[in-house]
Order: structure tokens, then sequence, then C-alpha cells
């Protein structure tokens, strides 16, 4: 019989091969894709290694009594007022009783960051008992002396081509022989907003922003795209009128994301006098950018359940308006819900519109709300890269990971409530 099939068909054992090597390079195609993925993401999270570490620097400080507290009521506004700088600057003095010359003492009071004084203030103020006392704490080094202990800089390098001098490097190696320098986990990296120090900056104010402008997104964008794609599927008449919205819909959604960000600047902030940089017009913005990519994921869902589901919910009395929202949209909200996350992850990665609306400004608190000044996620990431410090690409490769760990959730998110709730007919 095979070889009746054979003679019959001549060309066949040729159509089979040409399949099988269609088959092969499809294949070959995906583990390239995959592959270029790996080793992207791989490059970008070694890069970001370092930057969920920070080094910090142990110094004896002395709590003088006579310049904290000179009239010794331990009052909480007097120790606000005190100078908490000069007792690191004589805890390094006591620590290196050899350096002398302005120029040495500034290089030495640069080894620990200029948040160290901010650090002391915060201790004092939460056990004012330590005033008149003496006790060991430990600092955030200076962005140098930290890519130094990460093996960043390399000290075998001419004095000359390096941030860091010769006796920079004799002070931390004798720190280190002393056990008092150690790397540890950078909480702050998470729990703190921005900072010019490479050292401090952290991504809690760009996380909080995002948020918030995806908040606002959502509420906006949700309701009103599910809404349009019910009626331009379940009631709007067929006719030129359907057919140019329709069309038009297809094109915003391949509109370039700057274009609603100009749309946003000329609209919401020179006409109608919004706030500038706020999550409000972010959220607004980004909402006008996922609006078409959520109609036509939701009509794509609508159209997917059954004439016969409509037909039944007719043939019992309901009306159009029960059949499309008791019936139709329940089955067609989970297609719906992963159209939303979608437009949504997207959003969530977008830079452009952003920038035209402001988003862009340094940003240190964490806002409290959708009217206070915030930057975003990927507006963050656009910041460090463009800075000149070797700290912050650290730091840059570290925000894109989180960034994109959102992104995977996101699309996990939509793959697992698509597979929860959907019926098959």
């Amino acid at each position: 019989m095979t070889d009746i099939i054979k003679a019959s068909l001549p060309g066949l054992p040729r159509r089979h091969a040409a399949e099988r090597r269609f088959q092969l390079y499809g294949k070959l195609a995906i583990t390239l894709a995959l592959g270029f993925l790996v080793v992207m993401i791989g490059m970008i999270g070694v890069s970001s290694i370092g930057a969920f570490t920070q080094t910090q620097i142990a110094l004896s400080i002395n709590f003088d009594a006579d310049s904290l507290d000179p009239d010794g009521t331990l009052d909480p506004a007097t120790l606000a007022q005190a100078n908490y700088g000069s007792l690191v600057k004589a805890a390094l003095r006591e620590a290196f009783p050899q350096v002398k010359g302005r120029r040495d003492m500034r290089k030495l009071y640069g080894l620990v960051s200029s948040d160290a004084e901010f650090t002391l203030q915060n201790k004092v103020a939460e056990n004012p008992a330590l005033v008149g006392t003496t006790g060991k704490f430990w600092f955030v080094a200076s962005d140098d002396v930290d890519q130094l202990a990460k093996g960043n800089i390399d000290a075998s390098l001419p004095e000359t081509s390096r941030r860091i001098s010769d006796k920079e490097l004799g002070w931390v190696e004798q720190l280190r022989t002393s056990g008092d320098v150690q790397r540890v986990a950078n909480v702050s990296f998470f729990t703190s907003g921005d900072s010019r120090e490479p050292e401090l900056a952290g991504i809690l104010s760009a996380v909080v922003g995002s948020a918030l402008s995806l908040l606002v997104c959502f509420v906006l964008s949700f309701p009103i795209g599910i809404m349009a794609a019910i009626y331009l599927e379940e009631f709007a008449p067929r006719g030129r009128w359907s057919d140019l919205i329709e069309i038009n819909i297809n094109n915003l959604a391949a509109v370039p994301s700057i274009v609603f960000g100009l749309l946003g600047l000329a609209i919401l902030l020179n006409t109608f006098g919004l706030p500038r940089s706020t999550p409000l017009v972010g959220g607004m913005v980004l909402a006008l950018m996922t609006l078409p990519t959520i109609i036509i994921a939701s009509r794509a869902s609508l159209r997917a359940v059954p004439p016969s589901i409509r037909e039944a919910a007719l043939a019992v009395g309901a009306s159009e308006v029960q059949t499309a929202f008791h019936h139709v949209a329940p089955l067609a909200l989970p297609g719906m819900l992963t159209g939303a996350i979608v437009g949504m992850a997207r959003a969530l990665g977008d830079t452009a519109p952003l920038l035209m609306i402001g988003m862009v400004a340094f940003i240190v608190d964490i806002p409290a709300s959708i009217l206070e000044p915030a930057t975003a996620l990927p507006v963050q990431v656009f910041l460090w890269a463009d800075s000149p410090e070797r700290a912050f690409l650290e730091k840059t490769s570290a925000a894109i990971m989180v960034l994109l760990l959102f992104l995977v959730l996101m699309n996990l998110a939509a793959v697992l409530l698509r597979k929860k709730y959907e019926r098959r007919f």
C-alpha cells in the first residue's frame, strides 16, 4: 500500500522533507530568540548584583554633651539643631590622627556618605540617652569606597587613572584590617527615594509613582474601554460610522506613545491647567494610550462568545441589555481582564509620554497622593542611565530587573486569570 501511495504521489517525500525543514527552522528561530533573551537578562542581572549590597564603615562616635545639648535639657528641638557632621569628622580625625592638611582632610571626610550626619541625628532623636556617651556605629560608605570594595575600581592602576587616590586606598585598607568595613544588603535601595549620591539612591518613590499612575490609568481606562467595546460589539448599528470608529481605534493602537504625551501636554497641562509631574496626569495619559488595546481585546473576547448564548437569553425573554450584561459580558470578562492587564503592562514600561508631562523631574520624597509630584520607574531608569557615576550603572540595571519582574508578574496574572475563568464552548 505504501508503494502504491508513493507511486501515485511522487512528490510526497519531498513535501514531507520540506515540512520537517520548516519545523526545524521554526524551532531554531525560537531557540535563538530565547537565547538572546537569556543573554540580555543575564547581562543586566550580572550588572545589577552590586546594587543589592552596600559598603559600610564603622566609626567610634563621641556624643559630646557640650556641643549637642549645652543646656542639659535633652530638648528635641535643641538636639535636632545640633551639628552632627562635626561628630563624624571628629571620629574620622581620631581614627586617622596622621592625616594633616585641608586637602587630605577633605578626602578623609569623603570616605563616608553625606548621609552620616542625618544617621546620627535620627539615632539621637530615637534615643536621647546617647548624649554624653561613646559608641561604634556603622555608616554608609561613599560611592568611590563602595565601588572599590566591590572590585569595580582597579587598585593596581596608576593613581591618575582611577577615582580614588593612594592615600584613600591606604585609609580603606587600614579600616578593613581593623574590621571596620563590611558589606551588607542594600535595603535602602527598596525603601528610599532618589538621591544625587548614588550610594543613597533608591527606587521607592519611583515605584510608588508608577503604582499611583497605573491606578489612575486602570480606574479610567478599564470601565471606559469595557463599555465602549460592549456598545460597539453588541449595540452599535453596522454601517459607515461604526466602520470608521473601528478603523480609528485600530490606528490609535499603533500610534507612538510620545504622541499621547504631546496630547497630555497640550490639553491636560496647557489647556486645563492640571498639576505637572503628578500621577494624576500621568495616569490619564497612560489611560488614553491603553484604551485602544483594551477596546480591541474586549471586542475580540465578546466575539468569542458563541451566538447560542445570546439566542438562548433572548429566547427566555431577556432584553438586549440584559443579554449583554448578564450573559455575554461575564463570559467575555477573562479576555477583557487579560487585555487590560497587557495594556497596563505596556503602560508600566513606557517612558516617552511621562517625559512630555514633566515626570522626569528629580523627585526625592515619596508621593502620598496622585496630586503630588512624582516620577515613574522607567523614567528613573532613564535618569540613572544618563548619570556619569559608575555606581548609577548598577542602580540602573537593578531598576531594570525590578521593572522586568513587575512586567512578568502582570503578564503571569493575565495568564492565570484567563486560565481560571475561561470557559470552553
